[in-house]
């Protein structure tokens, strides 16, 4: 049986999922004009980052509960970083088809740096806390 917190992980997840496709595919022409560089950075780039950095961790927490041996927290780790990242490629291969969005190799780019941070984040925390129930 699926545990109440399960649930409201797994509903966090997908109301997170519903809010990358509507910053990914929302018309931006109406949007307030913000600064171009947030620190030297694009500010574009930063708004990526930001977007897919929880992916990993709200993926772990609504679907995370295999890991009891090292090499399941391997497998969730690159099953979870390669999810990010189709969710990523088809984010920017779907505003590629819209007619007031275009697709960025370098955003594609900054969203993998961000699912790679949190996901080896995550691996890390699932890995100590599978070495310690051992």
């Amino acid at each position: 049986m699926t545990s109440t917190k399960t649930i409201l992980a797994r509903i966090l997840f997908f109301l997170y999922l519903a809010a990358i496709a509507f910053l990914c595919f929302m018309k931006v022409d109406k949007l307030p004009q913000i600064q171009r560089l947030i620190l030297g950075i694009p500010a574009d780039k930063v708004a990526h980052f930001l977007m897919f950095l929880p992916f990993p961790i709200l993926a772990f927490l609504a679907y995370d509960h295999v890991t009891d041996k090292p090499w399941r927290c391997v497998l969730f780790a690159v099953v979870n970083f390669l999810c990010g990242a189709a969710v990523a490629l088809l984010t920017e291969y779907i505003q590629g088809l819209l007619p007031y969005r275009s697709r960025d190799l370098a955003d594609f780019q900054v969203d993998l740096l961000a699912i790679g941070a949190s996901t080896l984040l995550v691996f890390l925390i699932d890995i100590f806390h599978t070495k310690s129930r051992n």
